[in-house]
C-alpha cells in the first residue's frame, strides 16, 4: 500500500463519502472496518506539515496496523516507531530498526528475550523514570549475563500550575531538570544500560480537545495549554541540555497528535511521537487548529426494527477508555438523523437508535460510526478493508488479526 496526497477532499460531502464506503464494501458482512486510502494519506502528510520539518514517529498504540506502520514509515518525514509495551516492541523489531517503548515493563520474558538477542537489542530502547526499573531488569538478566539495553528516560510533561496543581497525567515522577540529570548520572554509571535518549507526552497539550461543547471551558483549555507549552518548552529545554552535558543523546521525543505545532517549535525536541491523527477519530472534532479526515470507521448491521420509528444495531459497544462520559462513545457518522438512546447507548450486545434517519432504516442496512480514540478500533476488528473510492483495494490485518493481542 502506498500513500500519495490525494487532489481531492471526499470525505468533505458527507452524503457522497459514506455510502460510497457502503458501496464498496457492499459485499462484506458486518462488524467491518474501513480505512479510506485517500484520507489516511491525507492525514499523514497534514500531520508532515504541521510538524514543519521535524521528524514524527509513528506511535503504534494509535493505529495497531502493521500494513498502515510500514506504509506511513515509507515516507520521508516519518521514522521510527513508539511501542506500548515491551513484547510489541520485539515484534515489531523483527522489521523495524528503531523502536522505543514508551511505557517502563516489568515483562521478564520479553527482557530475557530482549537481553539475549542482539540485534533485538540494537534495535528496541526501553522506558525508565526511576532506578526501581534498572533493578527489576538487572534481577530479570544480570548485565554480565546479557546485551546492553538501550533506555530512555521519561521526564514528566505535566504543569504544576500555581492554582490548579498537576495539571496533566500522572506517568513518570522524574519533574524536574535535577532529576533528570541525577537519573540520567545513574544510567551512565550502571553496567548493561546504554542512555540514548528521553520522552515526554504533553498529554494536557496534545490529548486535550480545545474546542468542546462549552465554550467557556474551550477557553480554560486553551488558556491551560498555552501556559503549560511555554512552561514545558523551558524546563524540558533545560533538562535537555543538562542530560545532554553528560550523555550523547540520539533523540529527544515529545508531543501527541494534537500538540505537532508546539512540539515542533520546540528546540529541544527532535522528534515527535504521533500516531492518533493518522486514522482521525471523532475525539479530534474538537480541536481548533486543525481537522484530520474520517480515514477510519466501522459499520454495523440493523437487525431488528422494535417499533416502527426505531432500528437497532448487533453490538456497537465499543466505547473509548479514560473518564466514563457520553463523549467516549462511538458517534454515529451515517446515515444522519440518528441518536442513541439515554437509557441504553452503545451496548455490547445491541445499540437500539431513535431520531429521523431511524424511520428508513431496515433489517440488514449498515450504520457506519467513528471511535472516539484511534489504535482502539483495532482491537475490535480483525482486519481493516481498505477503501479508494467505491472499491476495496487492500485488506490489512490489525494486530488481532494476526494473533496478536498484547495489551
Amino acid at each position: 500500500m502506498q500513500l500519495v496526497r490525494p487532489a481531492e477532499r471526499p470525505w468533505t460531502d458527507p452524503a457522497k463519502y459514506w455510502p460510497s464506503l457502503t458501496r464498496a464494501t457492499a459485499a462484506l458482512d458486518t462488524p467491518l472496518g474501513a480505512l479510506s486510502l485517500p484520507a489516511l494519506a491525507a492525514n499523514a502528510f497534514e500531520m508532515l506539515d504541521r510538524a514543519h520539518g521535524k521528524t514524527i514517529r509513528v506511535a503504534s498504540k494509535s493505529v495497531r496496523v502493521r500494513g498502515v506502520l510500514d506504509a506511513v514509515l515509507a515516507l520521508p518525514g516519518y521514522a521510527g516507531v513508539l511501542a506500548y509495551t515491551l513484547p510489541e516492541a520485539l515484534w515489531l523489531a523483527e522489521t523495524i530498526p528503531d523502536v522505543v517503548v514508551g511505557y517502563p515493563t516489568a515483562d521478564r520474558a520479553a527482557l530475557h528475550a530482549l537481553g539475549t538477542d542482539a540485534k533485538l537489542a540494537s534495535r528496541v530502547t526501553i522506558m525508565v523514570d526511576s532506578v526501581d526499573q534498572l533493578d527489576f531488569v538487572d534481577s530479570v538478566i544480570a548485565p554480565g549475563k546479557r546485551e546492553k539495553i538501550r533506555v530512555s528516560i521519561e521526564l514528566d510533561s505535566s504543569w504544576d500550575a500555581p492554582l490548579l496543581g498537576h495539571t496533566g497525567v500522572f506517568r513518570s515522577p522524574v519533574h524536574t531538570v535535577e532529576a533528570a540529570r541525577a537519573l540520567a548520572e545513574v544510567v551512565l554509571a550502571r553496567p548493561g544500560f546504554t542512555l540514548v535518549g528521553m520522552m515526554g507526552y504533553e498529554a494536557q497539550i496534545a490529548g486535550l480537545a480545545n474546542k468542546p461543547a462549552s465554550a467557556i471551558r474551550g477557553v480554560a483549555v486553551r488558556w491551560i495549554q498555552s501556559r503549560s507549552i511555554a512552561e514545558l518548552a523551558d524546563r524540558r529545554g533545560r533538562a535537555v541540555a543538562s542530560v545532554r552535558e553528560v550523555a550523547d543523546l540520539e533523540f529527544v521525543n515529545g508531543g501527541g497528535t494534537g500538540s505537532l505545532e508546539s512540539t515542533a517549535a520546540d528546540a529541544s525536541v527532535t522528534e515527535i511521537a504521533a500516531g492518533s491523527g493518522l486514522f482521525g477519530p471523532h475525539l479530534f472534532d474538537q480541536y481548533t487548529h486543525f481537522s484530520p479526515a474520517p480515514a477510519a470507521a466501522f459499520a454495523l448491521s440493523v437487525v431488528r426494527k422494535p417499533r416502527p420509528e426505531m432500528a437497532t444495531l448487533l453490538g456497537g459497544g465499543w466505547i473509548a477508555s479514560g473518564p466514563t462520559a457520553t463523549d467516549r462513545s462511538p458517534q454515529l457518522a451515517w446515515p444522519l438523523g440518528l441518536t442513541l438512546v439515554a437509557r441504553e447507548m452503545a451496548g455490547e450486545v445491541q445499540t437500539p437508535l431513535r431520531g429521523p434517519g431511524a424511520a428508513g432504516l431496515r433489517v440488514g442496512d449498515r450504520v457506519w460510526l467513528r471511535h472516539t480514540k484511534a489504535g482502539e478500533l483495532s482491537e475490535h476488528l480483525d482486519a481493516f478493508a481498505v477503501v479508494d473510492g467505491e472499491s476495496v483495494v487492500d485488506t490489512l490485518p490489525t494486530y488481532r488479526g494476526e494473533g496478536k493481542v498484547f495489551l
